[in-house]
């Protein structure tokens, strides 16, 4: 091999070993630069991403708004379920498809403009819905002041009718029990005893409606019992009231004294007695009487 040889070879390797480095060079290069490609891709799709996750919140929470208006609810499902669709497809682009992330990125924008419709709807809605709210503790508040007016004047035309109610009722007094034996005459022996005879005075009452009245008498035995020949019963506040003797009168308003019976069919027992008289369903009076040996 000759000297020129030589230094041809020794040339050919020296071009060789730089177009070799240079290739090197220059695919390290672009290595580096599809790497830093990459990662901004990555940034973009996460911050696209990101924004997609806000949005979807954004529409939970209106969602969760009570709404009075059906058909807006309705559209905000559709754009809600819109937004998870095009996030999950967006989860599983690629970051190398740069064309539909970027198609994605509009679809963004076009659901945001959305959005702001319908938040101008509901802010309107909300705004209405308030301007009834208050009308409607306005009449709320008008109504409950009718109501109490009406309840008081409810209430003072109760109480006129149980004062009218009350200064009509009668009033029995002057009660009196005596014992009398066979003979119809008085004794004080209880042994004696075959018949009661019991006086009593209804008060003069001008307020009473006059006419035909039935006074009941209710005569309780030491047991506390209601002494009966049979079984006969009263109408009293909604039910009924067994009693022991009753007499029909003549009521005109005037003073009236009364006389009613009561026989005795068995031995009578010592102690306390009671006596409770009733008119028009009202009590009018109660008495006790003790009958000793």
């Amino acid at each position: 091999m000759n000297k020129r040889t030589k230094i041809l070879i020794t040339s050919f390797s020296i071009v060789a070993v730089i177009v070799i480095a240079a290739l090197v060079f220059f695919s390290l290069h672009q290595h580096k630069q599809m790497q830093e490609i990459v990662e901004e891709l990555e940034f973009e799709k996460e911050a696209l991403q990101d924004e997609y996750e806000d949005l979807a919140i954004q529409f939970d929470g209106y969602q969760q708004l009570d709404i009075q208006n059906d058909s807006l609810q309705d559209k905000l499902a559709r754009e809600q379920q819109r937004v998870r669709d095009l996030l999950e497809e967006l989860r599983i682009t690629k970051v190398t498809n740069a064309r539909r992330i970027s198609a994605l990125k509009k679809e963004l924008a076009t659901v945001r403009s959305v959005m702001v419709t319908y938040v101008h709807q509901i802010d309107s809605l909300h705004q209405t819905n308030k301007r009834l709210v208050v009308e409607n503790t306005e009449y709320r508040r008008k109504n409950e002041e009718m109501t109490q007016a009406n309840e008081q004047l409810s209430n003072a035309n109760n109480q006129l009718t149980q004062v009218v109610t009350r200064a009509s009722m009668l009033e029995i007094t002057d009660f009196e029990c005596i014992m009398l034996n066979k003979h119809n005459r008085k004794t004080s022996f209880i042994s004696q005893v075959t018949k009661l005879e019991f006086h009593y005075t209804i008060q003069k009452n001008i307020t009473c409606e006059p006419g035909s009245k039935t006074v009941y008498m209710v005569l309780r035995g030491v047991d506390g019992e209601v002494m009966q020949k049979q079984p006969v019963t009263f109408e009293y506040e909604n039910g009924q009231v067994p009693y022991s003797v009753s007499q029909t009168i003549e009521y005109m308003g005037e003073e009236y004294m009364g006389t009613m019976y009561w026989t005795i069919d068995e031995d009578l027992i010592q102690g306390d007695y009671a006596a409770d008289f009733f008119i028009d369903g009202n009590l009018c009076g109660s008495f006790t009487l003790a009958l000793k040996k």
